[in-house]
Parts: structure tokens; sequence; C-alpha cells
């Protein structure tokens, strides 16, 4: 088990951002979020970072997993910048977008400056 301060870097749909760092900030969590942009679908995402105890971890992300759960949604594909237009037919897929990915890393050093 990791002790010291620990970064949790959440990586979550751009829609849920908002009501994350709202749960976050009503449970005691300072939280950054930045704009992000997500690389398959190019849809926006947001990064947020919390800085926290060890032990108050599993409280982030037990929080993540409340309010950016995952759903289904028809999207249409984006044409290649490269082909003409008439000659990309661009269905509307359905795909499965929200939830999170999450990264919990060591920090080694913090400052407040």
């Amino acid at each position: 088990m990791a002790s010291g301060t620990q970064l949790v870097l959440a990586i979550v749909q751009e829609k849920d951002a908002p009501r994350l760092i709202e749960q976050l900030t009503a449970s005691g969590f300072q939280a950054t979020m930045l704009a992000s942009t997500g690389g398959f679908l190019r849809a926006g995402n947001a990064t947020v970072l919390v800085g926290t105890e060890a032990e108050r971890v599993e409280r982030v992300l037990e929080i993540v997993r409340t309010t950016c759960r995952t759903r289904e949604q028809l999207l249409t594909p984006v044409p290649p910048v490269m082909e003409p237009v008439e000659v990309y037919a661009a269905y509307p897929v359905r795909v499965r977008v929200g939830g999170g990915i999450v990264f919990v890393l060591d920090v080694v050093r913090m400052e407040r400056v």
C-alpha cells in the first residue's frame, strides 16, 4: 500500500467534468481541470488532477466511478482531411463513451509557491 502524497489523474468526458469537480470539492478535495481532446473520437475530454494523501485515494476513485458513468451514443465519424467529401460516406456508429481512465501516481515532491 502506498503512503504519502498521491496524484490522481482522471481523464473523463467533458460532460462529466463539472459534476466531478463539484463532487470532489464538496468532499474536501482540491482539483484542477484541464481541457483535453481524445485521439480516437476527437471528442472533448477533461483531465482532472487531484493531489491527496494515499489513504484518501479510494474516496477519489469512488467519486470518479459514481459521477463518470459509461453510456452509448451515436457519433458520425469525421471525414479524413485528405479525402474528398463526396467520396467519404459517414454513417453514424454507436459507441460507448464516458467513464474515465484514472492514473494514480506517487508524488516525490510537491511545493506550493
